[in-house]
């Protein structure tokens, strides 16, 4: 935590760093800085503060006259003797405007402030992020299957392929051992990840291990032979071959 403090009275530096050291103990503390040239010079040699303390009139000028030669991002509190730049000082980034002499419960309400906002800026920040982050789809790991009266799980990774037979969707292991899944092959191809898995036809959904031959068919289709499967007329039709050629090409 960097703060910056901008006073030209001594005695009333050393009193406010006093009050702030217990509020902020790991605190980097700069300052006290007297002159608005002084400041601007600083501002403009050092990274950003996260907090600064200012007052407003300062020996050569009042201190706006800082954030209007080098603009900051920085909250400011200030803290003066007089209540007339009230107004004005809210038109900087101010967090609060405390009146001298500081009264210590003013300040810890002041701290308290700054801390909320910064708070919210994180909450806000984060749900902007979130808002521009696409979402991620997340598919399944794994698929429960039927076997018998037994129940087992099988991990996708081990998945040959999905195949639909009377309405009965059915998944295949690489190893070519057939379970029941209850679900539809539309349910199911939305739950598998497409850069993984590709829809053939109406029934069968296969991954890239599965892929065993490709040949030219007629009419611009392709014909599919898979590892493990007896079928002979696995066809992927004309309006489907640019998408699977990209697919066996990622």
């Amino acid at each position: 935590m960097r703060i910056l403090v901008i006073e030209d009275e001594n005695p009333a530096a050393k009193r406010l760093m006093s009050l702030l050291k217990p509020q902020f103990p790991e605190g980097e503390f700069f300052g006290n800085l007297d002159t608005v040239k002084e400041a601007v010079d600083w501002l403009g040699s050092h990274p950003e503060p996260d907090l600064i303390f200012c007052d407003i009139q300062l020996a050569d000028g009042l201190s706006f006259e800082i954030f209007q030669k080098r603009p900051v991002n920085s909250p400011v509190i200030f803290t003066t003797a007089y209540d007339q730049y009230a107004i004005k000082a809210f038109q900087v980034n101010a967090v609060d405007y405390l009146l001298k002499p500081i009264d210590p419960k003013d300040l810890e309400n002041a701290i308290e402030k700054f801390r909320r906002n910064q708070l919210q800026k994180k909450l806000d920040m984060q749900l902007l992020k979130d808002l521009l982050r696409p979402n991620q789809p997340t598919y399944k790991s794994r698929f429960l299957v039927r076997f018998g009266e037994k129940i087992q799980s099988i991990p996708v990774e081990e998945v040959s392929f999905f195949f639909s037979e009377e309405r009965i969707t059915f998944l295949q292991t690489l190893e070519g051992k057939r379970y029941v899944i209850d679900q539809t092959m539309e349910q199911t191809e939305g739950q598998v990840d497409p850069m993984k898995f590709f829809r053939l036809n109406r029934k069968y959904l296969s991954s890239l291990e599965a892929i065993d031959g490709v040949f030219a068919y007629s009419n611009s289709r392709l014909k599919i032979t898979l590892k493990n499967c007896q079928d002979p007329d696995i066809l992927v039709s004309r309006e489907k071959v640019a998408d699977f050629k990209r697919w066996l090409d990622q």
